[in-house]
């Protein structure tokens, strides 16, 4: 088990705490199950966090650009008799005093992050961004220090550790305990740079803030949820909980099985059990379609949180990427409860009405400069593939609502909204320009098949050949690589919506105009994350000449025109395509490189995107 209570080395009576271990482990299975803490109160009510030295060493310093950064190590704890230490980058402004101070959590695959230091330390924050996953630190030199986590594993290195209870080798505990799990050992880290973070010099012990991506998103739920001294909390697609459990909506997709006793599991890792735990207020940043932070799931954990300062700002159509009036959310947000400097809206008022068409409401607070809201709204039970319309509608005095036209009451209906105001001057936001604007997203109201049948909810919408006719732009598509002239990618899942499925014999038709001859390349996605639909996935490519000029040139394909990158065989139907891409380039894991490696001219424009049956004048 963990030793944060004691001094490094030795328990309090002088014996060797590493003997004190040995006799523990020793001890076998013999009334495991009454040593497994049963409960998030039971598994952290004897850490310390701040009870051990933290025996900080310093890599090296400098400074720049007004900004004092370090590389560091420090003692995160003792186990099975060895000590691990963590490395970590550490900024601030020079001579700043009474900072508050950020803790950031790095995802899964990455490290400690010298941008994000710099980042906040620029706003006049402490900002500590520590390496718990051990990759190589950001401009590293030979022979410097890195992450050392001793007895124990809670890397990717070992990933079932995540899911796991059981004793073994790089475990702590030798009988099931949640103590066997890495994320207990990767909140002992996080509350550990709190500690790092609060006794630094210039920095206000009593404004600590965490935040954190993916896994690290994940760890910001942990830390938030067991450690008090959290003022101010912004995970982004993590740390929504109900994982080991099926969706009611898509009972064929599989759950996750954690190794051990499932509801040992959820009672102690869940992090629906930290939620209720969390007094900091949250904003919880995520994208509508992101793989591992699921929309529908976060809400129904942010809804276990026991105060009301939540927020959702849930970027429409991505997965996991943040456009800058959503990314701006985070830092504003922590401006707000660590420094005072911003305020955000209430929570938006929303309705979702299912008396005939359904339709849904929303009044947003008028605090701030509207600048527009969009409602949105999906009937696909999948919400990491799921295709999001955009409603028509209009304002209403103060509030504004739109019908939500379905074509059964056999499918579930999903709806949001997202309210965008204007700040009152631009912001910086990471690896984009400053943006004027910032989003918030209303609760996510659903409807099953049963509530619409029972409420009286009327199906009048009609299947359309029209897929898009680009009058709005890309407003139903997501744009990667936007300011990469020869890079960019278009896409949209407007086709995996049953208004817009491709039937049998239909071509995939549209017209382009290019002011230069190039290679557009187009792809089909597979399946996309419905492994329970077909075990084949990936994508489908084709590459369609353009000839340049003034003109609209059309381009028709077939579904056996497009060639699974991995297998080489013909996509069959359109029945099982998620995503459509327009993109410049493509470039396979073998090196092959398909399309316009440097595309001439600016974007191309499209118009009359649709279905059109071989045989037929499209």
């Amino acid at each position: 088990m963990s030793t944060c209570l004691w001094n490094r080395g030795l328990a309090p009576t002088g014996i060797p705490l590493s003997a004190i271990l040995s006799l523990l482990l020793a001890l076998g299975s013999a009334g495991a199950e009454d040593k497994a803490p049963a409960s998030v109160e039971a598994l952290w009510t004897d850490i310390d966090p701040g009870a051990e030295p933290l025996d900080v060493r310093s890599v090296r310093q400098w400074k720049e650009d007004g900004l004092l950064l370090s590389y560091v190590t420090f003692h995160v704890g003792t186990f099975k008799g060895r000590a691990a230490r963590i490395a970590a980058f550490y900024g601030r402004p020079r001579g700043g005093r009474k900072l508050s101070g950020l803790l950031h959590l790095h995802g899964g695959g990455q490290r400690a992050f010298l941008h994000e230091v710099r980042y906040y330390a620029r706003r006049g924050y402490a900002c500590l961004s520590i390496n718990w996953g051990g990759r190589e630190m950001e401009g590293a030199q030979p022979g410097d220090p890195n992450t050392d986590w001793g007895a124990v594993d809670p890397t990717q290195q070992n990933v079932s550790g995540y899911s796991n209870l059981q004793p073994g080798e790089k475990y702590l505990d030798g009988f099931e305990s949640p103590r066997n799990n890495n994320w207990y050992l990767l909140t002992i880290a996080g509350r550990r740079g709190l500690t790092f973070l609060e006794r630094q010099p210039g920095v206000d012990p009593g404004r600590l803030g965490v935040y954190g991506h993916s896994m690290g998103g994940n760890l910001t739920v942990y830390v938030a949820g067991t450690d008090r001294r959290v003022k101010a909390a912004a995970p982004s697609v993590g740390g929504q909980g109900f994982r080991t459990m099926r969706w009611k909506l898509l009972p064929e997709q599989r759950r996750q099985v954690p190794n051990g006793a499932i509801e040992l599991f959820r009672a102690t890792i869940g992090f629906q059990a930290y939620a209720s735990r969390i007094r900091a207020p949250l904003l919880w940043l995520g994208a509508t379609n992101d793989f591992h932070g699921i929309m529908d799931d976060t809400y129904r954990t942010g809804a276990l949180i026991p105060h009301a300062d939540v927020r959702y700002p849930f970027a429409p159509h991505l997965n996991p990427r943040f456009p800058p009036a959503f990314a701006v959310t985070r830092p504003l947000w922590l401006d707000q409860h660590l420094k005072g400097a911003f305020t955000f809206p209430p929570m938006p008022g929303s309705r979702l009405l299912l008396d005939g068409v359904p339709r849904f409401v929303v009044t947003p607070s008028s605090s701030q400069p509207i600048v527009r809201v969009e409602i949105m709204y999906s009937v696909d039970p999948d919400p990491r593939a799921r295709f999001w319309r955009t409603a028509k509608g209009g304002r209403e005095g103060d509030s504004w609502s739109a019908e939500l036209p379905i074509l059964s009451v056999e499918r579930p209906l999903f709806a949001f909204a997202n309210i965008y105001y204007r700040l009152k001057k631009p912001v910086e936001v990471q690896f984009a320009r400053p943006t004027s604007v910032f989003a918030i997203s209303s609760m996510l109201h659903t409807a099953a098949p049963g509530e619409l049948r029972e409420k009286g909810a009327r199906a009048t919408d009609t299947p359309s050949r029209l897929v898009d006719d680009f009058s709005r732009g890309f407003r139903d598509w997501y744009r990667l690589s936007a300011d990469n002239p020869h890079h960019w990618q278009f896409w949209t899942r407007k086709i995996t919506d049953p208004k817009w499925r491709g039937g049998a014999g239909e071509r995939l038709t549209f017209e382009v105009k290019t002011e230069k001859p190039n290679r557009l390349v187009v792809v089909i996605t597979e399946n996309f994350f419905r492994g329970y639909r077909g075990s084949r996935k990936g994508e489908s490519v084709t590459v369609v000449e353009l000839p340049g000029g003034s003109g609209w040139y059309e381009v028709s394909l077939a579904a056996g025109e497009f060639i699974h990158q991995e297998s080489s065989k013909r996509l069959e139907s359109w029945d099982v395509a998620d995503l459509l891409g327009f993109r410049a380039y493509y470039g396979d894991r073998g090196g092959k490189v398909l399309g316009s490696v440097r595309w001439a001219g600016d974007w191309p424009e499209f118009r009359n995107l649709r279905w059109v049956k071989t045989g037929e004048d499209g």
